[in-house]
């Protein structure tokens, strides 16, 4: 789903990426959980992996995402944009999983479903012949697929190709933040 931009890479989040906000910490040296709204902008702005959310192609894939939730009587919360998910997903993951061993989990979790929807992302475009890297809407481009199920189950892999790359990227820089060594599988 993501057109030119690989899945993140553990060795990546070893490096700090210039000029991002630090996190603020209090009197007790405890991460102040109210700056991380601005590193959730920051990789929104700069790094493309994250990014690569705000595409129209994305967004059109998110959007077709929750009506579908929604006509099958899904309880959704009517997010405006998909970036909007992303940034309230890394806010509920800091706030449940606030010790390293459930970040970590957590991670690893996002980990193996990016890794399942992308596996299953390259056998639907090599199946039906998707051209993915055309630049097209990728929800008219699921139109190739015969079945009504497959196209719901390659669009749902394509939203959670784009969501758990995003969000395991900026976790894993928090989790490095947070707990002073790099995440590692």
């Amino acid at each position: 789903m993501n057109p030119g931009i690989s899945p993140p890479v553990s060795d990546d989040s070893e490096e700090a990426p210039l000029n991002l906000p630090p996190l603020q910490r209090d009197a007790s040296g405890n991460v102040d959980i109210d700056s991380v709204p601005d590193v959730i902008q920051w990789f929104l702005d700069f790094d493309q992996r994250v990014a690569v959310i705000k595409h129209p192609n994305v967004e059109e894939v998110f959007q077709w995402k929750q009506e579908q939730s929604r006509a099958a009587g899904e309880p959704v919360f009517d997010f405006n944009r998909a970036e909007d998910r992303l940034a309230i997903g890394i806010v509920q993951a800091l706030s449940q999983y606030a010790t390293e061993s459930s970040l970590h989990s957590w991670i690893s979790q996002l980990l193996n479903a990016l890794d399942s929807a992308s596996k299953a992302n390259e056998s639907a475009a090599e199946a039906y012949k998707l051209d993915l890297a055309a630049g097209g809407s990728i929800v008219k481009e699921a139109e190739k697929i015969p079945s009504a199920r497959g196209r719901r189950e390659f669009l749902i892999n394509c939203w959670l190709e784009t969501l758990c790359t995003a969000e395991a990227r900026v976790l894993g820089w928090l989790y490095k933040e947070f707990y002073g060594h790099p995440f590692a599988p």
